[in-house]
């Protein structure tokens, strides 16, 4: 039986192993024969043979499992050194994409600390402290994560403490849009053959969102949006403007019935001399607060726009008005659950509280 090499042991692959080599010594005092014992125990007859040798001559200690004596393993200091190379990414490492992979891990093993280790016990090393095989997450690389560290770490930091002291709403604004060609989502199929979503190759169009999340300490969470579609008529606008933005802040503003801090991105439609002129003249009641740059998943908004993508995924619209109903319905059925928009909030790594 052959073992890999600098995996180690397990306490319950020792277990099994000592059960076996038991099984084996009952099979030996019972009179059986090697062959006999090696095919009930599904192990070869050499190692069967082995056993025997080891049981006569130095009794059950001669058989009791003694794990893979010799395999090289790697100490405590080494495991720490090793988790905070593959934190690094392979990038840092010369590849070129961003997968570790068993053999890449094995290749850093050996330049590391010169041990050789199998596949396989690369995998049961990484399993056995802490390491899994996970779809990623995506993050922009021009993303600045020290900027974006004091909002994951203090909540929602200053605007968090303006919103306390002005009894003031935690407003969280953000746009999306959706064209004809629905989202993709899972679906049954036979194995071997992938599904097929016919979706129709005709129509031009997109469905423009613009969404706000709505949080304050001891009341129910709202969700404001705005929908408009587009045609591609002529003057017709592609998307939301600066007055559109300024029509939802009131909007949001009259429907709360208190102040606002605002919390959305760097877009360069929210950063335009009239929305400035806005919020100067209005700072009595609104005070406006900036994301970092590149990260979404600050967001919460960003989270109900996929739960309304992953409701209408695979969906065969007819016209871009089904587009916009399909959108709309979703909407109005989030508006009804604040508990998934509280979701959202958590889901950033936000919170009101502290």
């Amino acid at each position: 039986m052959r073992y890999p090499q600098g995996g180690g042991l397990t306490d319950a692959e020792r277990a099994g192993r000592e059960r076996v080599r038991l099984r084996a010594v009952a099979g030996f005092e019972a009179g059986e024969k090697s062959r006999e014992i090696a095919a009930a125990l599904r192990v070869s007859e050499r190692s069967v043979e082995r056993w025997t040798r080891q049981w006569r001559e130095e009794g059950l200690a001669g058989v009791a499992s003694r794990g893979s004596p010799g395999r090289p393993r790697l100490s405590d200091q080494q495991i720490g050194r090793l988790e905070r190379e593959l934190e690094r990414g392979p990038l840092a490492h010369g590849w070129a994409d961003q997968r570790w992979t068993l053999a890449r891990v094995k290749t850093m093993i050996g330049r590391l600390f010169h041990v050789s280790y199998t596949v396989e016990g690369t995998w049961r090393l990484l399993r056995r402290h802490g390491w899994s095989w996970q779809q990623p997450a995506r993050r922009a690389i021009e993303r600045d994560d020290d900027a974006v560290e004091p909002v994951e770490a203090g909540g929602l930091a200053a605007g968090k403490s303006t919103a306390a002291v002005n009894n003031a709403w935690v407003v969280f604004e953000d746009e999306a849009g959706q064209s004809m060609t629905p989202p993709r989502a899972r679906t049954w199929g036979r194995q071997r053959c992938t599904p097929v979503v016919r979706v129709r190759g005709r129509g031009s169009g997109r469905v423009s969102m613009a969404g706000m999340t709505c949080y304050k300490s001891g009341e129910r969470s709202r969700l404001i949006y705005a929908i408009r579609e587009y045609r591609g008529r002529k003057d017709e606008p592609k998307g939301f403007g600066w007055k559109d933005h300024r029509d939802l802040i009131l909007r949001a503003r009259a429907q709360l019935g208190g102040p606002v801090v605002l919390v959305w991105d760097n877009l360069r439609m929210h950063l335009v001399a009239p929305l400035r002129e806005f919020f100067e003249a209005n700072a009595a009641w609104l005070t406006v607060f900036q994301l970092p740059t590149y990260a979404p998943d600050l967001n919460p908004q960003e989270g109900i726009w996929s739960l309304v993508k992953r409701g209408i995924g695979n969906l065969a619209a007819a016209d871009l008005g089904q587009i916009t109903r399909a959108v709309k319905r979703r909407l109005k059925m989030l508006q009804y659950r604040p508990e998934v928009i509280d979701g959202c909030l958590s889901g950033a790594g936000l919170s009101l509280s502290g």
